[in-house]
This record gives C-alpha cells, sequence and structure tokens, in this order.
C-alpha cells in the first residue's frame, strides 16, 4: 500500500486509492481511457509510460493501484477474468517438471485448469486437504513450487489457516498462493499473514453487480510483481478500460455491501439450520465448523456464501434450486442480487470422478443484500413448505 493509504481505513482507501482526480476537467472519477494506442513525445519518448493499452491504460492503473491498497501489496496487476489471472500466475511461476499443491476443494474452472491445461506443460499436481497443515506438509515434494488454497473455499465453505500454511510453504522454498474471491480484502488480507500472492476474480464481490468479468493477482514482492506483469503484457489477456472502470465503481461500496452480504447470511444459516429438510450448513461461522476458530482469527466476518446439503439427494438438491424464485438459479456469486445454483451439474461438474468432485445432494447459495425477510421466504418455499 502506498504511504499515502497507509494510515487510512479501508472504507476510505476503498473509495480513494487509484482515485485521483482528472487533471485536465477535475472529474472526481477516473476517465474511461477507451483507446489503443498514445502519441508519442519522440521516438521512445512515452507520455506518462503509455504506448500502448495492453501494455498500460490509466484506468486498467488507476484499477491496479486500487487493488493493491486494499490487500496491503506493493503490486496489482488486472486481467480479463480470475482464470486469466491464474493462467499468468501459473506460467510466471512454473516449468516442466514442477509440482503444485492444490485443495480437495476448490472452484471448478481452477481444478480444470490444472487438470486439463498445466498439466499439458509438465507440471504435476497433488491434492490435500489445505485444511490440515499436516496434509499440506505431507503433499509437498522436492519440487513443489507453489501451494494453492482457497479460504473460504469454494463451494464448501472450508477454511485454511493462512499463517500456518504460509509457514510451511515458506519452509519448502515455495509460494503460498491465496484465492481470496470469497472473502474479499475487507473480510481478510492474505499478505498480511503470509502469503505471496492473492488472486481474485474480480467478476464477484469486488465488481459486486453482475456485469463486469476481472481477475486479479496482487503481490508484496516487487520483483515477483515485474515478473507478472512480463507475463501479463507477453500473453495478453488484460482487463479493458470500462471492465476497469465498472470494478473501480463496485469496489467503492466494498465495505458497505460485504457487511450486509455477511449480515443476511447470518440469517439464512440460522433458518437453514432449524430446518427439517436441511442435513447440513456449511457456513464457517457456524460455532459447530471445523474451521470457526481460524476464520474467527483470520476474516473480519464470515461472508454472504453458505452451501447445504438436503434430504433427498441430487434430485431434491436440483428441485430447491429450480423452485426458489428470488434467489435467481445462476453461476458466479457476489452479486448484490441472491443467486442459488448445484455445485455438482454447474460450477463444478468438471470436479465429478476426481477428489474435489462434490456432493451431489449440495445446494450453493451467494447470499444477497435484498431484505432478509424476503430472502428467507423464498427459501422457505424452495425447500417444500
Amino acid at each position: 500500500m502506498s504511504d499515502s493509504h497507509s494510515s487510512q481505513s479501508f472504507e476510505t482507501v476503498a473509495i480513494h486509492a487509484g482515485n485521483t482526480a482528472d487533471p485536465l476537467t477535475g472529474a472526481v472519477v477516473p476517465p474511461i481511457y477507451q483507446v489503443s494506442t498514445y502519441k508519442q513525445d519522440g521516438v521512445g519518448g512515452l507520455r506518462g509510460g503509455y504506448e500502448y493499452s495492453r501494455s498500460a491504460n490509466p484506468t486498467r492503473t488507476a484499477l491496479e493501484e486500487n487493488l493493491a491498497a486494499l490487500e496491503g501489496g506493493r503490486r496489482g496487476l488486472a486481467f480479463a477474468s480470475g482464470l486469466a489471472a491464474e493462467d499468468c500466475l501459473l506460467r510466471t511461476l512454473l516449468g516442466p517438471g514442477d509440482h503444485v499443491v492444490i485443495p480437495n476443494d476448490a472452484y471448478g474452472g481452477t481444478f480444470r485448469l490444472f487438470a486439463k491445461v498445466v498439466s499439458r506443460w509438465g507440471v504435476e499436481w497433488s491434492v490435500a486437504d489445505t485444511s490440515d497443515p499436516a496434509a499440506v506438509r505431507a503433499a509437498i515434494t522436492p519440487r513443489t513450487k507453489a501451494v494453492w488454497v482457497e479460504t473460504p473455499s469454494n463451494p464448501l465453505l472450508g477454511i485454511t489457516d493462512i499463517e500456518a500454511t504460509a509457514q510451511i510453504a515458506r519452509e519448502a522454498g515455495a509460494k503460498l498462493v491465496v484465492d481470496n474471491t470469497f472473502a474479499s480484502p475487507y473480510l481478510q488480507q492474505p499478505l498480511a499473514l503470509g502469503a505471496d500472492v492473492v488472486v481474485h476474480s474480480m467478476t464477484k464481490y469486488m465488481g459486486g453487480h453482475s456485469d463486469v468479468v476481472g481477475g486479479a493477482l496482487v503481490v508484496n514482492d516487487d520483483a515477483l510483481g515485474e515478473e507478472l506483469a512480463f507475463h501479463q503484457n507477453a500473453m495478453g489477456a488484460v482487463a479493458g478500460p470500462f471492465d476497469s472502470w465498472l470494478v473501480l465503481r463496485g469496489i467503492k461500496t466494498l465495505a458497505v455491501r460485504m457487511d450486509r452480504h455477511s449480515e443476511n447470511a447470518e440469517r439464512v444459516v440460522d433458518a437453514l439450520t432449524r430446518h427439517a429438510r436441511v442435513t447440513k450448513v456449511l457456513y464457517p461461522g457456524l460455532d459447530s465448523h471445523p474451521g470457526h476458530e481460524i476464520a474467527a482469527k483470520q476474516m473480519k466476518a464470515f461472508g454472504g456464501m453458505v452451501s447445504f446439503q438436503v434430504e433427498g439427494g441430487e434430485e431434491a438438491a436440483v428441485e430447491v434450486c429450480d423452485r426458489a424464485r428470488l434467489f435467481t438459479l445462476g453461476e458466479s456469486l457476489g452479486g448484490v442480487e441472491s443467486l442459488i445454483e448445484h455445485p455438482g451439474r454447474m460450477t463444478h461438474a468438471s470436479t465429478a470422478g476426481s477428489a474435489l468432485e462434490v456432493p451431489a445432494d449440495l445446494v450453493r447459495l451467494s447470499v444477497g443484500i435484498e431484505n432478509a425477510d424476503d430472502l428467507l421466504a423464498d427459501l422457505k418455499q424452495a425447500l417444500g413448505e
């Protein structure tokens, strides 16, 4: 984080970091620089460091400065999607023969990237229960270059002790990568706990309005930041100026949205735990959750994601999803509107038959910021009451 924001609260940083008033007009919102190239002041004389918008764009620069400040990092990079960010990171860190430890509960697209794409480069991976530090340590080999975790995880809401896992990775000479999408930097800051890289799908809580796709990487190491920036430019999957502007706009309300997401989720969890058709509720805010104490230590609140299992198996879970009305049936998460999905048939279909396969009776909720009573009424009727 820059010195100018180091003493400010999160809410203030979210609104002001990277959002310098336009020097020409005084506009308080950074302009959308919808431009591909820039007039140079002589051969090799770049005005403000800009030459071509794949390499850098002022609107994207504003977002990247904001991202770094929010995560307490030194360098932020914005990409066309979360998977584009992950792809850039993996190609920067890994080469043929290297090894990665991945979680036994992870986003289906991340698993697909490792299982179907990264493995073709000669990179090996193995699965570990990252909520268990001993399991992570046991999965590390002399060729391990990265340990990859999600916390909370997708879709089972597992919790990884970031500080303990960072120590294990550091001792092995590996980088700890933390996907912070479910928590957002408002609820959790992995770099402060020892992580080397933070990954985000900005499509989710950072954008917050289901109207933009984007990804981000944030690091504390200047040299690693330069390497990532080189690969970002070389591969080109960058966030466009309008997408960058949309995410910047969304981030300004991140704090107040996450507070409401968390409050509504707690109401939903309370209702689900008392429902006769619900056999299990997965939410780190529950005292009964195995990762509750760790989550309470490293998170400000427990977030807006809730998963639960229903009696009657897969068909019953699908029926709940189909019956919901206010909860929109759809993939993705983190928007102001509530979403419901069946992970086994939707976001995590790619994990079928693998160690990451999700329970067939699982339903995942992205609890939005609507009136909580309306959400509870919809869940009640979706569950067949």
